[in-house]
């Protein structure tokens, strides 16, 4: 029997198509890339209770109505992929925080995988910073209060918003490109939470 040290392990996040396909249940319409993007910017900002206000945004109360014949079954249908869903983004938000709080200081953009075609990759990379710039928003950030360092990051990530997707094709050049990017808003993403966030804790 093994030995057990009473610890109790955290559930495995989603990988990006798992999560994407359990998105399907938030009235939001970006999908796991995003939703990411968004966490990261509540975390980078040390937001007051950033998880539960991240799962109020994705995941927002419904009140179920007696109007629907058959209703009930759909309702509880609903409840469950709801459920199933929250439980996803929770171990997410969990890995999530144990990267950044980790000795390796982290911010991971959960993007789509190798298997998907360059420009879905670039797509997935788009949202994410959109979601980030979104997370920012919600608490209410002013770019002008961020310090010159971060204020440049801001800036650098709306400007990416602004990358023309259209006619991508996956040539090497490209892939060193894209790889460079995902490379800079991680360590962007990092810099924000060290300024604003991390500074209290690390």
């Amino acid at each position: 029997m093994p030995f057990s040290t009473g610890e109790t392990v955290p559930p495995k996040p989603p990988d990006h198509d798992t999560l994407e396909r359990l998105l399907t249940v938030s009235p939001l319409s970006g999908g796991a890339a995003e939703a990411h993007g968004i966490y990261c910017g509540l975390v980078a900002v040390d937001a007051p209770e950033s998880e539960a206000r991240w799962l109020a945004e994705l995941l927002p109360e419904t009140t179920a109505t007696d109007d629907d014949p058959g209703g009930e079954d759909a309702a509880g249908a609903t409840d469950q992929s709801v459920q199933e869903c929250r439980d996803a983004l929770s171990a997410l938000a969990a890995a999530t925080r144990a990267g950044v709080e980790g000795a390796a200081m982290s911010m991971d953009p959960l993007l789509p995988g190798a298997e998907h075609s360059l420009r879905e990759r670039a797509v997935g990379v788009h949202d994410w910073i959109r979601g980030f710039l979104f997370g920012l928003g919600l608490v209410g950030v002013d770019a002008r209060t961020l310090s010159p360092q971060n204020r440049e990051v801001f800036d650098d990530f709306v400007e990416l918003t602004r990358m023309d997707l259209n006619d991508l094709d996956d040539s090497q050049a490209n892939e060193e490109a894209l790889t460079e990017i995902i490379e800079f808003i991680r360590v962007a993403a990092m810099l924000v939470y060290e300024d604003r966030g991390g500074r209290r804790t690390h």
